[in-house]
């Protein structure tokens, strides 16, 4: 992409995303999640009506009295974005491409994390970590990572959440808001995210396209795996194959809800058919 193409986009995207964040989810993000993180501030002895879950048993056992542990609210998060830039975030058969959505709605929770006073840092992956992104603050380090959403080549188009996961299980040691953004059309990644989500506050936003839902009656069509470039024939009258792609679906989104819930991590599905505005909205209100 050429530098003033880059540039203009950037800027576009600066605006819209702005305003939104200023007039819309400035207030929505801070509700849902300042105050979600605690640090450990001190011990002191157990009075009437303490919960017996703040107990701390080490120091009760060397004093023989009972003492609790005292948490405060940090004054200051750190968000992540775990970005999928993988092959499948170029399909797209509205206004925009799945990678597109991506990144206003990364732009969105970035600027909502600045105007509340929050670091921000991003994970790209593929079916790897691709690059990291330490967490800071400012404006100017913003417009950097859409820069780098608008323009990042990853070296690998196949997609795993195992690997980006793990590294910011490894990488983030204070706990965390992580934004998971992705398609999710990878299996495995349970394991990996229960572990994620036990040191850190997860979030799954999954983007998918309409055409992704079920499969047009189109006739005969040669399809292609943006992620392996595998290519085939489907021949779309038939409605044993409309059929089974559609239950595909509704297994693949049956089975994608489960993990999340069984993880216990928040989530959205965004189509990029539709206003982003309105499922952010909402998954903030929900929490």
């Amino acid at each position: 992409m050429e530098a003033t193409e880059l540039i203009k986009k950037v800027r576009k995207i600066e605006i819209k995303t702005r305003g939104l964040t200023r007039h819309i989810f400035a207030g929505e993000y801070h509700s849902a999640f300042k105050g979600r993180g605690i640090e450990f501030s001190e011990v002191r002895e157990y009075q009437y009506g303490d919960d017996i879950r703040s107990i701390d048993w080490n120091v009760t056992a060397r004093l023989n009295h009972p003492y609790v542990k005292i948490f405060e609210e940090e004054r200051e998060l750190t968000v992540m974005l775990l970005i999928d830039v993988s092959g499948s975030g170029s399909f797209g058969t509205t206004v925009n491409y799945k990678r597109d959505v991506m990144t206003e709605v990364a732009a969105v929770i970035s600027f909502s994390a600045i105007f509340n006073n929050d670091k921000i840092g991003v994970i790209f992956f593929s079916d790897k970590v691709e690059k990291f992104i330490r967490p800071q603050k400012g404006r100017k380090h913003i417009l950097r990572i859409i820069r780098e959403l608008l323009d990042f080549k990853p070296e690998s188009l196949k997609t795993s959440l195992d690997e980006p996961l793990r590294y910011l299980t490894n990488a983030i040691k204070k706990r965390c808001t992580a934004f998971v953004i992705s398609d999710f059309i990878t299996p495995g990644f349970e394991e990996a995210l229960r572990i994620a989500s036990n040191k850190h506050d997860i979030v799954a936003l999954k983007v998918y396209d309409p055409m992704e839902t079920s499969l047009p009656d189109v006739g005969l069509i040669k399809v292609s795996d943006s992620e392996s470039g595998a290519e085939r024939w489907i021949d779309t009258s038939s409605l044993t194959a409309r059929n089974a792609y559609n239950e595909w679906w509704e297994g693949h989104m049956a089975e994608i809800k489960s993990v999340f819930k069984r993880c216990a991590v928040d989530s959205a599905c965004i189509s990029t058919g539709e206003d982003y505005v309105k499922p952010l909205i909402q998954l903030f209100e929900n929490r």
